[in-house]
This record gives structure tokens, C-alpha cells and sequence, in this order.
């Protein structure tokens, strides 16, 4: 892998692994999201989903089948941008700008996890 690639994927990481080691060590206040949308056990929910960005980050970061932990990275993401920064809901405007913005980050995030499932492998290159 190159350098670039090693460096981005490491600097991409970075946000899962400290959000998610978060979430699963004080799941807090996400737990009421969670379970206001509906979904059981929703302590356990944040906390499965923070250690699941937690793993998905550092093998991203350590370049152990990116394109699997880009996968998982993004599967983690979905319900945290859907659930966590619903700023359709936000009835004040500064709780909106706020939560969009966070919602703006996360696709920023995908738009770089499909970046990394779009990456050629060596092999293929040697084609």
C-alpha cells in the first residue's frame, strides 16, 4: 500500500475510533435517540456500534482488509447519521444547524469509505 493511501486511510480512521470508543465507554444521551426510534435494548444498540467503529477504524488505520472495514465503517454510519442527527426533527434552529451539519460530516465520511472500496489493489493494476 502506498504511503498516500496508508496516510488517508490512518487520518479517516481517526474519527471512528475516538467516536466509537465513545459511544461504547458513555453511551449517554445517544441512548435516548436510540430507543426513541425504536430500536431494543438501545444501550447495547450504541454500544455494539460504537465497538463496531472502534474494530472498523483500526483496520482501516492498520490497512487489515480496508475494503471490509470501509464496509463496516459504512454500515455503522447509516444508523448514527440517521438516527443520531435527524435534523429534520430539531424544532429550534441552532439544534438544526447543528445536527445537519453533523449529518453534512457523516456523508463526508461515506463519500471516503466508498473511496476506499473504489481503490485498486495491486494485483488488479498488474491486470
Amino acid at each position: 500500500m502506498s504511503m498516500t493511501r496508508s496516510l488517508s486511510h490512518l487520518l479517516l480512521s481517526g474519527i471512528f475510533i475516538t467516536g466509537g470508543a465513545d459511544a461504547f465507554l458513555k453511551p449517554g444521551p445517544r441512548t435516548q435517540k436510540v430507543d426513541a426510534a425504536g430500536i431494543p435494548e438501545p444501550e447495547q444498540a450504541v454500544r455494539l456500534n460504537g465497538a463496531t467503529m472502534v474494530i472498523g477504524g483500526i483496520a482501516l488505520a492498520l490497512g487489515i482488509a480496508p475494503k471490509l472495514a470501509a464496509t463496516i465503517l459504512i454500515g455503522s454510519l447509516v444508523p448514527t447519521t440517521l438516527v443520531g442527527h435527524a435534523f429534520w426533527k430539531e424544532k429550534d434552529a441552532a439544534g438544526r444547524k447543528n445536527q445537519l451539519t453533523q449529518f453534512m460530516k457523516n456523508l463526508g465520511l461515506m463519500a471516503g469509505l466508498v473511496l476506499v472500496l473504489l481503490e485498486r489493489d495491486k494485483k488488479e493494476v498488474l491486470k
